[in-house]
């Protein structure tokens, strides 16, 4: 079994980027006498009509929109852009096919928006204030960038230890040969259509539209189950359970994020429950140690925000 471990480390470009956000996070934004442009924030009074007729969801009042973050219609942002405070403008509006709006979707409208306001944001400055605001008491601006490079440290260790428990569990699995009972199969595929129901009505769908069905989930059922059991089968055969002492390590290294570390740690430890996570987080380090030490591992050089993704924030 082959299996690439990507190598990478935190540069100082990836703080700034991180900064960036936080930055963002708590952009000022101060009143705007000129017309509104990218990065601006516009509050609007609308009314859309179809044929005429107002329809539900297409009129508003003062309804903020921040120009330039995608979050309208691209017709709807440049028809806001260029208007000051007190303008008012009209224009046609087609709804894309895949809108989410099923009533309007494919369909067109007329909008009328009046901008009643235009503000200007401005990123504060990177000083002992801003230290201070994301939780360093002494306002240092280094001890910031020291903690966030220690959480991007952290970040990046966890993303590498589950790219390579994706490749061992996957190694695990082509190899693994069950009878699969059909029983658990059921069992798990019921499970997993429950939880996309319940995502999907957090999400804002009504449970009378959702056509879910557990044949929709046996093909991933089928490879959870198998996966399941030769986890199962090898920490059994290979001595691979959870040891306290790595059960308090993970406690120990997750509690590091909070203020009191030593009060998190003691509250895991007051209920047997609270350290099952941990306790699952041990046994899958175990499989991946077992399996990595009998594959043909390669180190692979990439960079943080290659391996991280976007920005987060």
């Amino acid at each position: 079994t082959s299996v690439e471990r990507p190598v990478a480390e935190v540069t100082a470009a990836d703080i700034d980027q991180t900064i960036d956000v936080l930055r963002r996070q708590r952009i000022l934004y101060q009143p705007a006498t000129r017309p509104s442009r990218a990065g601006d924030r516009v509050l609007v009074d609308f009314t859309g009509t179809i044929d005429g007729v107002e329809f539900p969801g297409g009129q508003a009042q003062d309804f903020p929109i921040q120009l330039g973050e995608g979050r309208m219609l691209p017709e709807f942002e440049a028809a806001v852009t260029g208007l000051a405070a007190g303008e008012s403008k009209s224009f046609p509006l087609a709804f894309p096919d895949d809108y989410h709006g099923k009533e309007v979707a494919g369909k067109q409208a007329q909008f009328a928006l009046t901008v009643k306001s235009v503000d200007e944001g401005t990123l504060p400055a990177v000083d002992g204030e801003f230290a201070k605001a994301f939780g360093v008491a002494s306002g240092s601006v280094d001890e910031l960038r020291a903690e966030i490079g220690q959480n991007l440290a952290l970040e990046l260790k966890r993303k590498i230890e589950n790219k390579l428990k994706e490749q061992a569990f996957a190694a695990l699995r082509s190899k693994a040969e069950f009878a699969l009972p059909k029983s658990l199969i059921e069992i798990e595929a019921e499970g997993m259509m429950r939880k996309m129901a319940e995502d999907l009505v957090r999400q804002g769908m009504k449970a009378e539209d959702m056509k879910l069905s557990p044949d929709l989930f046996r093909a991933g059922a089928e490879e959870r189950v198998a996966l399941g059991l030769a986890v199962g089968e090898l920490v059994r055969s290979q001595g691979l359970a959870a040891k306290p002492d790595q059960v308090k390590a993970l406690v120990t290294e997750a509690a590091q994020t909070y203020e009191q570390p030593e009060a998190v740690v003691r509250w895991h430890y007051e209920k047997a429950e609270r350290l099952a996570e941990f306790e699952a987080l041990a046994v899958e380090r175990n499989v991946v140690d077992w399996v990595l030490a009998r594959a043909s591992v390669v180190d692979k050089p990439v960079q943080f925000s290659d391996l991280m993704g976007p920005a987060r924030g």
